[in-house]
């Protein structure tokens, strides 16, 4: 499987050069695409995913949500699957994606994490068995991560909302008049060095606590995962795929 990666140069990028050339699976890193190349190039590094030269058969894309547009066009110009490991995208970019795949087929999730998968089924089912709990979410990360809430808190959040009419997200406290309202379910971004990612799940009814967690302790799981997303996705029909569907195969 030939496989373009989009954001190559950053560090997720390399981890994912690492894991496609490391013979775990039958992958070759095909062309390597990043905007922020300087000087002489390697025959597959590219400035533009417009400037590869010949036919792959996958993109994963580590690159920022702000390229989706072109992304998404490249993509679909030639019937490519995707790969979409960004974070942080905006509605517009969110509805690019949904029509994207419409015309090929797209892996979106927000965290390429096994553990995080079933980590929200967890939180999902103790939603659901405390229904008037009071619900904490707060995730860690490295210094560098440019967009808070974690996709992936928002991920957890959307699981108890599922389970949990008329609740409300409450993205921090601050003020003098902070007091819980019932249904809120409250998420807190802490950044610090280069922790990898936590994400923390605080479940409360006032006489008992449920305290659910999850700890990354190396990104190449991120990279490990995009990768099996990869080998999973290529030859799917037009549609939009993620973690569920691909724990189910």
């Amino acid at each position: 499987m030939k496989v373009i990666i989009n954001g190559a140069g950053g560090a997720m990028g390399k981890n994912v050069q690492a894991v496609v050339t490391s013979g775990v699976y039958d992958t070759e890193a095909f062309a390597l695409v990043d905007k922020f190349y300087k000087g002489e190039l390697a025959d597959n590094q590219y400035t533009s995913l417009y400037d590869i030269k010949g036919d792959a058969d996958i993109v994963i894309d580590f690159s920022h949500h702000s390229g989706t547009a072109e992304l998404l066009e490249f993509c679909t110009a030639k019937k490519l699957p995707v790969v979409i490991a960004t974070t942080g995208h905006t509605d517009d970019e969110l509805e690019l994606i949904k029509k994207a795949s419409e015309q090929t087929a797209v892996f979106k999730t927000t965290n390429f994490s096994v553990g995080v998968a079933v980590l929200c089924d967890l939180v999902k089912k103790a939603a659901a068995a405390f229904p008037d709990a009071d619900v904490e979410i707060i995730e860690r990360h490295h210094n560098r991560k440019v967009d808070a809430p974690s996709g992936t808190a928002l991920t957890i959040a959307e699981n108890i909302q599922e389970v949990r009419e008329n609740s409300k997200l409450v993205m921090g406290r601050s003020g003098s008049s902070c007091k819980r309202e019932p249904g809120d379910i409250g998420i807190h971004a802490v950044r610090y060095g280069n922790e990898v990612g936590t994400h923390e799940i605080i479940i409360s009814t006032g006489y008992e606590t449920i305290t659910l967690k999850h700890e990354a302790e190396d990104r190449k799981l991120f990279a490990d995962g995009a990768v099996k997303a990869a080998v999973y996705l290529c030859g799917k029909p037009a549609g939009m795929y993620g973690m569920k569907e691909l724990l189910a195969e």
